[in-house]
């Protein structure tokens, strides 16, 4: 059971990475849709870049800083080093001539969306490890960790329970967004899904941007939003299975991921190699999703001429 628990949970963060890619380019597009009617947009993008690199940048220092040893903690270095790296290279990637030139609205917001979710990652992944100790003087010392830690039980308990609670909040608004009309399209690489005439808002996620195009109706009557003619709205069994999902990566979540002996609810945010690999693993994959989405129209053209 716990290998279909593994299989499970892994392709529940799939899902959730491929929406968060098909966030970061549907929050590109709708932003970069306001440019032609209202230069603040084009100032707001810039700023949202420029903070969002700079978080990226920042914490690539504080993990440089904070996560790595002169003499100890080489996985730190070569991961910090790979990860920061492939956002250097997605990045440039969105804004070469020859992408630019297949999608126009391909720009920097999306690998510095992309950018965040991957460090914040790679730090998740060097706080789930296992402490390393080295001897420094005849004493123990431990590496590698942030030195803000108490050590007290009460703090224990406290960054547990608020840990705990911000896992399971996380899952279901990941369960109750992933099965969305418009995330189920996404998931599907369905392009028609996409609403023709984009308008530029700041709360692009809520609601469906061709309802802001609908006129209003002045008779009286009952007003029809969406008829069903080809698909139902809810999909009770995607629904189920996406919760399902859910589930399994909360099972293997307080199971430690593999390491379940003498596991106890306490320990649910203590180290171990398989969580370190779980969330960096997460981060290759984001990475290779969002790489795939810039590269896949110079592959197949005519699936993607809409």
């Amino acid at each position: 059971w716990r290998y279909i628990g593994a299989f499970g949970g892994f392709i529940f963060l799939l899902i959730q990475l491929m929406l968060l890619v098909e966030f970061a380019h549907r929050w590109n597009i709708n932003w970069s849709s306001g440019v032609e009617y209202n230069r603040l947009w084009y100032a707001a993008l810039t700023l949202v870049i420029l903070i969002l690199f700079s978080i990226a940048v920042g914490a690539v220092i504080f993990m440089g800083v904070y996560y790595t040893h002169p003499e100890a903690c080489l996985l730190n270095k070569i991961f910090l080093g790979i990860n920061s790296s492939l956002c250097f290279i997605v990045s440039m990637l969105a804004i070469s001539p020859y992408i630019q030139k297949l999608q126009p609205k391909s720009g920097l917001l999306q690998p510095g969306v992309i950018s965040v979710y991957v460090m914040y990652l790679t730090f998740s992944a060097f706080s789930s490890k296992p402490k390393e100790m080295i001897t420094v003087d005849g004493v123990n010392q431990t590496v590698c960790v942030f030195p803000f830690d108490s050590g007290s039980e009460s703090d224990k308990k406290i960054v547990t329970s608020l840990g705990a609670v911000i896992l399971f909040a996380c899952i279901i608004y990941s369960c109750l967004t992933s099965t969305t009309k418009r995330s189920s399209a996404a998931l599907r690489v369905y392009r028609n899904s996409e609403p023709e005439t984009e308008r530029a808002r700041c709360c692009f996620c809520f609601g469906d941007d061709t309802e802001d195009y609908d006129e209003e109706k002045t008779t009286s009557g009952q007003s029809v939003v969406y008829d069903e003619r080809e698909g139902t709205i809810y999909g009770y069994s995607y629904f189920h299975f996406v919760f399902f999902l859910g589930s399994l990566y909360v099972m293997m979540t307080v199971t430690n991921w593999f390491h379940y002996d003498d596991h106890k609810i306490e320990k649910l945010l203590d180290g171990s190699w398989s969580v370190f690999w779980i969330k960096m693993a997460s981060c290759w994959v984001c990475l290779f999703i969002y790489m795939m989405t810039l590269i896949a129209p110079m592959m197949c053209p005519k699936r993607f001429e809409a």
